[in-house]
């Protein structure tokens, strides 16, 4: 049996060790066994080259700056969460092969119970719901199982695919900003809110293992 670096660190590092399942997805914290799919998914593309949904406009970056942000990036983000500003990439997977990466975070989490997220999917997985039952996810592990009182997102208005799957899931809005999006290309960006009495939740519920020996890692 092939040993992963997963597999080896998850008793140095829990995290390794959290899995998030739904009907047609598994989540688990991204590691360097994720990383080279995830770039190629990347490289393939996220979205219309003539748009642009990210606040950090990184994908417009030349294929080999890409591959190398997008590595350093995932490392960088890994080695700086800590429990009190904490966040966690899930690479998203279904039935094996790797869809895109939802990240769920928090500051000062045990006071706050606030958690932010981000996501998004490679175009061929697009279209299919599966940006929906990510999102729900998390929003529902945030709640029943780390006890958050509010979930944060946000997207440009410019960007109804993200809106939609907010709407879905129960985010309402929560105050806008105008920001540069491009180099000289102004945006607004909507900001938006979901708690518990307004979180739609699915028919199902998100099914977690690992927790307990990661609860740390999350500032509990």
């Amino acid at each position: 049996m092939t040993t992963t670096s997963r597999d080896a660190l998850t008793r140095l590092w829990p995290l390794f060790g959290l899995r998030l399942a739904t009907p047609r997805l598994i989540m688990r914290p991204l590691c360097d066994d994720d990383l080279a799919e995830l770039v190629d998914l990347a490289v393939l593309g996220i979205h219309d080259a003539a748009t642009m949904p990210f606040m950090q406009p990184w994908t417009d970056a030349p294929r080999e700056e890409l591959v190398e942000n997008t590595l350093r990036h995932h490392w960088r983000s890994r080695a700086a969460s800590v429990p009190g500003a904490w966040s966690v990439h899930f690479a998203v997977r279904s039935k094996g092969a790797l869809m895109g990466t939802q990240e769920i975070s928090g500051t000062d989490f045990a006071v706050t119970r606030t958690v932010g997220t981000g996501s998004w999917l490679g175009l061929a997985h697009q279209g299919q719901g599966l940006g929906t039952e990510m999102r729900c996810a998390v929003v529902d592990f945030a709640f029943d199982h780390l006890k958050a009182i509010r979930a944060e997102s946000a997207a440009f208005e410019d960007n109804p695919a993200s809106l939609a799957v907010s709407a879905k899931v129960g985010y309402v809005p929560n105050g806008d900003r105008v920001v540069q999006r491009r180099p000289g290309e102004a945006a607004v960006d909507q900001r938006l809110l979901v708690t518990p009495a307004t979180f739609r939740k699915p028919a199902w519920s998100v099914q977690v293992a690992g927790l307990d020996a990661c609860r740390g890692s999350f500032g509990l």
